[in-house]
């Protein structure tokens, strides 16, 4: 049964899902400029995968957009408001799993509740939920250290639902993980996604799941950040073994300079070949 939590946000969001703006954005640190005139539109219920070489900025755009870095010149918007400071309404979830050591699991995903005054009974009831939803019911009690990588990490993605935020930003979640856990997650974040539907801004170095969990494709330069390329992929069905989808996967891996002919490449292993 769905609490009373669960009911109130999601008769708040039926028709209140966010649309993301970068207008001509530069970032630089010090003399180092990392992205240069980056625009474009991340559309309301959008998924977007920025791949690129590592250091090019692509975590910088997803920092920006957390509202934990603000560009050094151009506009950055949120449904047309000035996006200039975290919000709730933002979740970034990084590779390493930013759990509490101290806390169970459940205590862990109801703490995105009770950092917004939801009562700590109704918070646990709602973690509950969304524990069930990642395959960890039975492990409620149990503390990070007790279990493994890949179960932190989908403590990791409760903890990022429960909250139903308009917008997800993902930091290369699963780059932590080994290849076969990697794809399970892959699969249990992409029915997340397409039960909440919120727009999704996903850092990756594998093209694989970029393919797999994207609507839209941007390939980045080396810095300073310029795009490369840009595919649309929503008329791609989301399997990993179709004749469409190796084609696609060999154009971007071009882009990014990698030889498929010659070079035997795991695509999680991008960041480290460029």
């Amino acid at each position: 049964m769905a609490s009373l939590y669960s009911l109130n946000v999601y008769i708040d969001r039926l028709e209140s899902y966010m649309e993301l703006k970068f207008n001509d954005i530069t970032k630089s640190f010090g003399d180092l400029k990392v992205i240069e005139h980056f625009s474009t539109t991340i559309k309301s219920g959008e998924i977007v995968a920025l791949v690129g070489p590592s250091g090019c900025g692509k975590s910088t755009l997803l920092h920006m957009l957390a509202g934990l870095q603000k560009p050094s010149t151009g506009t950055l918007t949120a449904d047309g408001k000035s996006l200039e400071k975290p919000s709730p309404e933002r979740t970034l979830v990084f590779q390493e799993h930013a759990l509490y050591p101290w806390l169970t699991l459940a205590g862990n995903v109801a703490l995105a509740l009770e950092f917004q005054n939801v009562p700590k009974k109704e918070a646990f009831i709602e973690a509950q939920t969304w524990l069930d939803k990642v395959k960890l019911s039975g492990f409620e009690d149990y503390y990070p250290h007790q279990v493994s990588g890949g179960m932190r990490q989908r403590c990791a993605l409760a903890r990022a639902f429960i909250a139903r935020p308009k917008v997800l930003l993902l930091d290369e979640p699963f780059g932590a993980l080994d290849a076969l856990t990697r794809m399970t997650l892959q699969c249990v974040l992409k029915n997340l996604i397409t039960e909440e539907r919120p727009t999704v801004v996903l850092v990756t170095h594998d093209v694989d799941e970029a393919l797999y969990l994207a609507d839209r494709v941007m390939v980045f330069s080396n810095r300073p950040a310029t795009v490369l390329s840009e595919i649309e992929l929503d008329h791609l069905p989301k399997t990993h073994d179709l004749s469409a989808y190796v084609d696609i996967r060999r154009d971007v891996l071009n882009t990014l300079g990698i030889d498929t002919d010659t070079t035997p490449v795991r695509t999680g292993e991008i960041g480290e070949l460029l």
